[in-house]
């Protein structure tokens, strides 16, 4: 079973509120230990201790997570949920134990919830593509069945719907929300007919298998193949050249889970809030322009 992370002390001056468990998988994204960061500097402004649990993103680990919080008494949960069976979330709801669900939002209206805005800012990237001229454009589209990348694909639709083009499933793959297997979506779509001029990244560490897989067929992005992604990794305004990016605002979803939490122990009867958080589009050169 998984340990769980000694609580965060607060600064010695400050009173302890509250505590809360943060259940994550704590290697799973690129900006993972950003939104840890997030949350605890969240917690410490209210004087709540923060204890960390490391799902793996496993549904079966999360499990045994969240009986352990619950087994150490903390007063709520901060949960990024694993892909798939949404078991847990509702046996937290069934009991009534103040929960709120980050960054990967689910389909539902009755759990507190914080995440980036997903459809019009994906949709913004095609738009921007399109602009540019590009009439094929391609997706890597991220792991099935999680609403984050449902959403992710749907402003994708809704790009080429608004610029005029034709939806088609053959400039669509699945990078399963992985590098190696967004290089070999990427890989295949290269290889395919018709073959895109451009291509949109559901998630950061995606663009890690694409960078890699245009790097190894000798394609020059920005020139050959122009590529915008979403998500802000450190590296990517290093890179040659430097990728163009819709960056998720962590540090507002971190201090927003926190708040959404409080509202929610201080209200049990509160109606479930579902927050979007617009994220921030970054114009670097690996689009082409």
């Amino acid at each position: 079973m998984t340990a769980l992370s000694p609580a965060l002390p607060l600064w010695e001056d400050t009173p302890v509120t509250h505590r809360f468990g943060v259940a994550m998988a704590m290697h799973a994204n690129p900006y993972s230990g950003e939104l840890i960061r997030a949350i605890r500097r969240a917690g410490r402004r209210h004087g709540c201790e923060i204890t960390l649990a490391d799902t793996g993103d496993s549904v079966a680990n999360e499990a045994a997570v969240i009986r352990e919080l619950r087994a150490d008494r903390v007063d709520g949960v901060l949960l990024v949920p694993a892909a798939g069976d949404e078991a847990v979330i509702n046996g937290l709801v069934r009991m009534g134990v103040p929960t709120v669900l980050v960054d990967r939002m689910a389909g539902r209206n009755d759990v507190d919830q914080v995440g980036s805005e997903n459809i019009q800012a994906v949709c913004a990237l095609v738009r921007h593509l399109a602009g540019l001229r590009h009439r094929k454009i391609g997706f890597i589209a991220g792991e099935e069945g999680m609403t984050t990348h449902e959403e992710r694909a749907l402003g994708y639709r809704l790009g080429l719907g608004r610029s005029g083009i034709r939806w088609t499933s053959q400039l669509v793959a699945c990078g399963r929300s992985t590098p190696g297997g967004a290089a070999a979506a990427t890989a295949k779509l290269l290889d395919s007919w018709p073959s895109p001029t451009a291509l949109v990244v559901a998630s950061e560490a995606m663009m890690i298998g694409v960078q890699y897989e245009a790097h190894r067929l000798g394609i020059r992005i920005g020139r050959d193949l122009a590529i915008v992604g979403y998500g802000d990794m450190e590296w990517a305004g290093q890179v040659t050249p430097a990728v163009t990016t819709m960056a998720q605002p962590i540090e507002e979803i971190g201090r927003k889970a926190v708040e959404l939490l409080l509202a929610r122990i201080t209200d049990p009867e509160r109606r479930p809030e579902s927050v979007r958080l617009a994220p921030r589009f970054i114009h670097r050169r690996s689009c082409g322009c």
